[in-house]
């Protein structure tokens, strides 16, 4: 008796690390289910190799470990989309804890940007508590006071031309109106003109984060703290933040005549997230 469980014993010592590694493999369906259709081979591809193969070669690395690797390297890139927040999700459901991902993204953050860890965490906390409210204004405090304008109240007045969340801080009223508009990570305005038969047209100068200004038909330019940018009347152009950071710019009004803004169509998402 002693030994045939001794063997037995010895059989699971040797399967053991086989059981453990043999983990089923992932069956995945979005690729076919988003663009079967219009891209069946790159569904395949997504579905079959990078899912079906890729992430269940598990006998080196976990699950957990692969989804730890794959959220670094989403935020390396300052990719905070849809896909990013996958990816959370599924470290999550593979095993890691509200304290691990803090850890993993704190330690990150040396490594990648600080800004772009501000990004990650914003959708870090809305997968492991489900507190999206909480984490934004957690995030618009801190931003704050790094900047000396007041950030102001929601712009909800012009939501309607914005994607994303703005706040509008009126600093001048009189004369030559000047107004601080923040825009939260990933927030910009619609394409758009400023009219005027006369002078007119807008200035912008930026005091915090980190932007973009681009006039229809040039490549966009990146905005920084000191930049500034003078824009014509009847020039169709956008501004906003950087996909990772917050941003923060004076808007300074050109007197002119007959002056008036038109609003048009919102900046393409295939292009603004080419921007880093």
């Amino acid at each position: 008796m002693k030994i045939r469980v001794t063997s037995f014993v010895l059989l699971l010592i040797l399967i053991f690390p086989v059981m453990v590694r043999s983990q089923v493999k992932i069956q995945q369906t979005v690729g076919h289910d988003a663009l079967g259709d219009f891209a069946p081979e790159f569904a395949r591809l997504n579905d079959d190799i990078l899912f079906g193969e890729v992430w269940s070669r598990n006998d080196l690395l976990s699950l957990r470990d692969r989804s730890v690797v794959t959220v670094v390297a989403l935020m390396a890139q300052g990719l905070t989309d849809s896909s990013f927040k996958y990816h959370l999700e599924s470290a999550k459901k593979n095993g890691v804890t509200k304290d691990e991902i803090a850890e993993i993204l704190t330690h990150a953050a040396f490594y990648v940007g600080w800004p772009k860890a501000w990004a990650a965490f914003r959708m870090a906390k809305e997968v492991w508590t489900g507190d999206a409210e909480s984490i934004a204004i957690d995030s618009l405090n801190a931003y704050a006071q790094s900047i000396i304008f007041p950030v102001g109240k929601p712009n909800d007045a012009y939501a309607k031309y914005f994607i994303g969340k703005s706040y509008l801080a009126p600093i001048v009223a009189t004369g030559v109106p000047i107004a601080n508009v923040t825009f939260e990570p990933g927030c910009r305005n619609n394409w758009h003109i400023h009219h005027a038969t006369k002078g007119g047209g807008q200035t912008l100068v930026c005091v915090g984060g980190r932007g973009y200004y681009q006039e229809w038909g040039k490549e966009p330019v990146e905005l920084l703290p000191g930049d500034a940018v003078h824009i014509p009347a009847d020039v169709k152009h956008w501004h906003g933040a950087a996909p990772d950071s917050w941003f923060s710019h004076l808007a300074i009004e050109v007197p002119g005549e007959n002056s008036s803004n038109e609003w048009l169509e919102p900046v393409n998402d295939k292009e603004y997230f080419k921007l880093k």
